[in-house]
């Protein structure tokens, strides 16, 4: 029984995946979400800015003019 134990005991710590071979795939994973994430916030930070710029500035500007003039008169 000895003689077949240690036969089969290199044969599952080679089963065995290596340590850094997954921190590897987990850094290039996390590297991976980051970017995504990175590139969505950015894309949705423009269209923000972009949306305030030409749609709501000008309400804004539009409505205090109104209440200028009318203080005026």
């Amino acid at each position: 029984m000895s003689a077949l134990e240690t036969e089969e005991t290199p044969l599952i710590a080679a089963k065995q995946p290596p340590r850094a071979r997954l921190r590897r795939i987990g850094a290039i994973l996390l590297t991976a979400f980051i970017t995504q994430y990175l590139i969505v916030a950015l894309i949705v930070g423009l269209l923000v800015a972009a949306t305030l710029r030409y749609f709501v500035t000008p309400q804004i500007v539009a409505t205090y003019e109104a209440l200028a003039a009318a203080l005026k008169r």
